[in-house]
């Protein structure tokens, strides 16, 4: 019998397409609200862009932050700010030797604004104006150490790296802290800042976006049979996890409880994932028996869901390969209906929806499926929310990453 320390989530933050913060955000994913708006630039036409929409943050982070922070971070950092420094209010600041706080936060491709236009800069106007900060901003642990500083976060800072996975990850290393004893507190989750005519061009050069111009805000239909890519997103979700007894003495108020955690790889291809969906029904089985939980205590799962042809039903198969006729019973949601894809954020955020969810017993919509793919067998939470079950319940969240990277987390009420 493992005596690890049970973790629970007691602070959220975030920022996204379609909020300055959680309540906002969650607020718009119940109404089924898209954030996906064509571009205020003109990037498609100047660099012959064939897609001209994305999931820009609601509210900038210049609105939030001071004119110093915004001149030292780049945009990746800056929405880890903003989102962490939400978490820790809601979490009610606690108070803690820095040596029991640990800082895990992630991203997918990093400081690539700050690169790009560092590149710029050498080019155009030569080395000796590239700006000294320029390292410290770009690199992909940047977001995790400006938190760790913010908060004087000592007990490790630690950023992990696996693409669209990597939110997921983050908070999953956050609870092995907790459970290790490394910590009491960690502050947790993803960001990413990639919506860049840059990337745009590469996921684009890949076929992995849709191209729905004339449609921004239904372009992004998983299941649906005219999916035809995932829509670029970003911004931030970030939690405070913290041991059960921690948070109990401290009389803090306990969103959920984070149960079990599940990581596998495909070993397969640096992009597509495997086809048979063993790396995925792995992490998801890992997650299950980790938490402890039968297919029957399953009632919720916020999916991966990008809204690829492939990608959606090779989940959808690896739920019902788990869960077997219990798959009958959940309530299937696909938030990136509504977000667009934040990449390394993802995870996080849809970790925020899933503890949510379990909270105000309530599953979140998935929005622009007219036509359902005739493979789909599950219960798929079709444009308004729908009731979940009294009692004690889990959800699972999914995030499968390119490189084969796939995580499971499961959440239970409280």
């Amino acid at each position: 019998m493992s005596t690890a320390p049970d973790v629970v989530i007691t602070g959220l933050g975030a920022t996204t397409p379609l909020g300055g913060d959680v309540p906002s955000t969650w607020e718009a994913a119940l109404a089924g609200r898209s954030g996906i708006r064509t571009l205020d630039n003109d990037w498609a036409e100047t660099y012959g862009i064939p897609v001209s929409f994305a999931g820009s943050v609601a509210v900038p982070a210049a609105e939030v932050l001071s004119r110093p922070e915004t001149k030292r971070m780049d945009p990746s950092a800056q929405y880890a700010l903003v989102a962490a420094r939400q978490a820790w209010a809601d979490a009610g600041s606690p108070e803690i030797d820095g040596e029991r706080l640990g800082a895990v936060v992630a991203s997918g491709i990093g400081g690539i604004w700050t690169m790009l236009d560092g590149w710029d800069t050498v080019r155009e106007k030569g080395a000796r104006r590239v700006l000294p900060m320029t390292v410290p901003m770009l690199m992909p642990n940047s977001p995790a150490a400006n938190v760790s500083i913010e908060f004087g976060a000592r007990a490790g800072v630690h950023a992990p790296v696996s693409a669209c996975a990597s939110g997921a990850e983050a908070i999953a290393y956050g609870v092995q802290m907790i459970r290790t004893g490394r910590a009491d507190i960690v502050i947790a989750g993803g960001t990413e800042a990639a919506v860049h005519p840059m990337p745009i061009s590469a996921f684009a050069a890949m076929k992995a976006l849709s191209t729905r111009n004339d449609d921004p805000a239904g372009a992004s239909r998983p299941y649906d049979v005219t999916r035809d890519g995932f829509v670029l997103s970003e911004g931030s979700g970030v939690v405070v996890l913290e041991s059960a007894d921690h948070a109990r003495a401290r009389g803090a108020k306990v969103y959920g409880r984070v149960a079990g955690l599940g990581m596998s790889g495909d070993a397969h291809h640096i992009a597509a994932p495997e086809p048979t969906g063993v790396g995925q029904t792995a992490a998801m089985q890992r997650a299950m028996d980790d938490a402890d939980v039968s297919a029957r205590d399953v009632v919720h799962i916020n999916a991966h869901a990008t809204s690829t042809s492939v990608g959606d039903m090779i989940e959808v198969r690896g739920i019902r390969a788990v869960l077997g006729a219990d798959a009958d019973h959940v309530r299937l949601s696909a938030t990136k209906s509504m977000t667009g894809h934040l990449l390394g954020a993802a995870g996080a955020l849809e970790t925020i929806f899933s503890v949510l969810a379990l909270r105000d017993r309530v599953a979140p919509p998935t929005i622009n499926v007219t036509e359902p793919d005739p493979e789909l067998d599950l219960d798929l939470v079709r444009d308004a929310p729908r009731e979940l079950p009294a009692g004690q319940i889990a959800a699972i969240n999914n995030s499968f990453g390119f490189g084969g990277h796939n995580v499971a987390l499961v959440v239970t009420s409280v």
